[in-house]
């Protein structure tokens, strides 16, 4: 890409969309992410402002607020990497989100949606909902998130240690399943002890159970060391654009129980990367827990099985070699 491209991508920090773009920031000559707190979101009249001094060729952000950094005669790609619109995420949010999600952000969405000179989506499912809740016509370029598979590499397993440990790593939200983790917890065998993260967002907090621990927050440097150090990855979310924290997980080859929905099936294989339990199903998520707790071989199976998938599916590489060739085409037009 020529050395005069100036792509900009104005991004929330706190979430993994501003992760994947911080990824193309550092491989895309000429791309870079103008980050922002997130509590500016509240007052989306102001980005303009916000963004008067950039002279883009080219600006790469997402569809809720991108409308607000489009510019005449200056290119806009969106991708999509979660919708949070329809009706089976209201039992999921709050009453302010709710009225958010109807009203302001919806009309967002649609008008950044018309802006655009291209669309993207990080999985199949998130294409799906964007034409089925919005009523979008127009194409959508499936482009799945990349994990950098040299940075989240399996361990060793040979090293013996006392229990099993379970990770799960995210928001402390309801849209994230963390509220099924105490009742899980309880209903896991004595060796078992599940770790979870505040994420970048924070959340509420969880019980103390003997076998139920909080690590604090963690930055992104530190999840490779965090994934390697855990048997089993447990993924309760109701909604994923893609999935990065599983992604990242079969990297480092841990099997994965997740719920199956959303985006999750494009990434677990069931019964070959781990289970997929239905959505809130406590019991099923402990019984597929203790079954992996109890059987190591298949553990590694599991896990060995996931990590060949990423290299096949999901490689940094694969993902800034198709955003490339995706604002090549649109910059020529």
């Amino acid at each position: 890409m020529s050395n005069e491209r100036n792509i900009i991508s104005p991004m929330g920090r706190g979430n993994g969309a501003y992760v994947l773009h911080k990824m193309l920031e550092g491989h895309i000559k000429g791309y870079r992410v103008r980050d922002y707190h997130p509590q500016w979101e509240f007052f989306p009249l102001a980005f303009p402002f916000f963004f008067r001094n950039e002279k883009p060729s080219l600006i790469h952000t997402t569809p809720d607020y991108g409308f607000f950094f489009s510019r005449n005669s200056i290119p806009l790609v969106l991708t999509v990497h979660h919708l949070v619109l329809d009706s089976l995420m209201r039992q999921y949010s709050s009453m302010v989100q709710r009225i958010h999600y109807s009203t302001d952000l919806l009309f967002f969405t649609h008008i950044s949606l018309i802006k655009a000179n291209a669309v993207t989506a990080v999985s199949e499912f998130t294409a799906n909902m964007v034409r089925d809740e919005l009523g979008f016509t127009g194409p959508i370029r499936i482009i799945y998130n990349g994990i950098d598979t040299e940075r989240f590499s399996p361990c060793s397993r040979s090293i013996k240690k006392k229990g099993i440990r379970v990770l799960f790593a995210g928001n402390l939200t309801l849209r994230k399943g963390v509220n099924l983790l105490p009742q899980i917890a309880k209903r896991l065998s004595p060796d078992i002890k599940i770790v979870y993260t505040r994420g970048l967002r924070g959340g509420f907090d969880l019980p103390d159970l003997p076998n139920l621990r909080c690590l604090g927050r963690k930055a992104n440097d530190d999840m490779p060391a965090l994934y390697r150090d855990s048997d089993i990855l447990i993924f309760p979310s109701v909604r994923e654009g893609f999935g990065l924290v599983p992604a990242e997980a079969m990297a480092c080859g841990l099997p994965v129980v997740a719920t199956d929905c959303s985006s999750l099936p494009e990434l677990i294989d069931n019964g070959k990367g781990g289970f997929l339990c239905p959505i809130g199903d406590v019991e099923a998520f402990a019984e597929k827990i203790n079954f992996l707790a109890e059987n190591p071989e298949l553990r590694r199976e599991m896990g060995e099985y996931n990590r060949a998938k990423v290299e096949k599916m999901f490689t940094l590489d694969r993902m800034v070699g198709e955003y490339q060739q995706l604002f090549e085409e649109v910059l020529s037009r």
